[in-house]
């Protein structure tokens, strides 16, 4: 049986509309109204997961997945940028923010990066078994871009050109080593 699993992104919060590297801040009210109002566009999913942010959990709730956080799908260690803007981190280090923007490997804020990234979902994802049937994930967008790079087998500097947008989907496919993609779907209420 081929392995399908859906990714979906949060809802926004505060620290996603301000272009905030993620402080593990929690879903607002406006975000878990978002979320509730496509619910019914998602489909019970006999193995639903979620990032370990609060903001992933709190929108699985939102959509009615009862998910099971798990530390492999948790969004970029941003190590000393955490919780700043991008603007802000720019106009103090531009030098290591065009560093991290165009070389997969580095990590100048002193967290994870890109490739660490790819490589810790890409394992989760790789031990999805065949016969694991439907599976749902809340992920933090980074792991989305993630999770798409590593299905795909591209470069890793092609996450970069990934957009998630909040409470979308991105379905996978297949099984390990080869992986189907479909991709941006937004979430809404179904057409009947």
């Amino acid at each position: 049986m081929t392995v399908r699993l859906t990714l979906i992104s949060p809802a926004a919060n505060e620290a996603l509309r301000e272009v905030r590297f993620d402080d593990d801040g929690p879903l607002d009210a406006a975000g878990i109204a978002c979320a509730e109002a496509v619910a019914s566009a998602v489909g019970p999913s006999p193995r639903a997961y979620s990032s370990p942010s609060p903001r992933c959990r709190r929108t699985a709730e939102a959509l009615g997945l009862p998910s099971e956080p798990v530390d492999a799908l948790a969004g970029c260690a941003m190590g000393r940028w955490r919780g700043q803007t991008l603007a802000a981190v720019a106009a103090a280090e531009e030098a290591a923010v065009s560093a991290w923007l165009s070389d997969p490997a580095a990590a100048p804020h002193g967290g994870e990066s890109l490739r660490d990234l790819r490589v810790r979902v890409g394992g989760w994802i790789d031990e999805l078994r065949e016969g694991s049937g439907r599976v749902t994930a809340v992920v933090e967008p980074d792991v989305i871009r993630a999770a798409t790079v590593h299905a795909l087998a591209a470069p890793d500097s092609m996450a970069w050109r990934l957009d998630v947008r909040p409470l979308t989907a991105v379905h996978l496919s297949g099984r390990a080593g080869r992986w189907n993609l479909r991709t941006g779907e937004p979430l809404g209420p179904r057409q009947r």
